[in-house]
């Protein structure tokens, strides 16, 4: 009940199986590539060898003064001022840095200070600012011709002071 089937006799040393593949058609598919490697790199360097004359044809006369331009100008001279600097140029600690930053401007916007002590200036917390801003209102540019609103208030303050004395 069992039938016997036919195998084909494996070698003993082993080998690959000639039918699948062939040793001749690698060899033909490897030399062909590298023929055409080899022909597509020899036209591309004499493709670059004509657009190079037909750049250098197309250049304008050099300029005489060129030659006293230095070759290497993008070093940066010695005499730079950002090579004053101490290495290295980096923020160690941004977060903390802009964190303090963030601290004074909060101090300056909620306290009182001179600004110029000479002049009387003084800086007070942005909410009295506010405050007093809201109660006499924005400052306003007088009207060519017209009084500054402070000499105007004082004008009408003298008349009606001279009004109450003359009956």
């Amino acid at each position: 009940m069992s039938d016997p089937v036919k195998h084909e006799s494996t070698p003993s040393h082993g080998s690959y199986e000639r039918q699948d593949i062939s040793a001749r058609g690698i060899f033909y598919f490897i030399a062909g590539l590298l023929a055409a490697t080899l022909l597509i790199s020899l036209l591309l360097s004499g493709l670059y060898k004509i657009l190079d004359k037909r750049f250098e044809t197309g250049q304008p006369p050099v300029n005489p003064l060129a030659a006293n331009v230095p070759k290497d100008t993008r070093q940066v001279p010695p005499q730079y001022p950002e090579t004053a600097f101490p290495d290295p140029r980096l923020e160690t600690d941004e977060r903390t840095q802009l964190y303090s930053i963030r601290i004074a401007e909060e101090r300056k916007l909620n306290s009182y200070g001179w600004v110029d002590e000479k002049a009387g200036t003084v800086h007070i917390p942005i909410e009295r600012a506010m405050e007093l801003l809201a109660q006499r209102g924005l400052p306003l540019r007088p009207q060519s011709g017209a009084q500054p609103q402070h000499e105007a208030q004082k004008n009408q303050a003298a008349k009606k002071e001279k009004k109450g004395k003359k009956p």
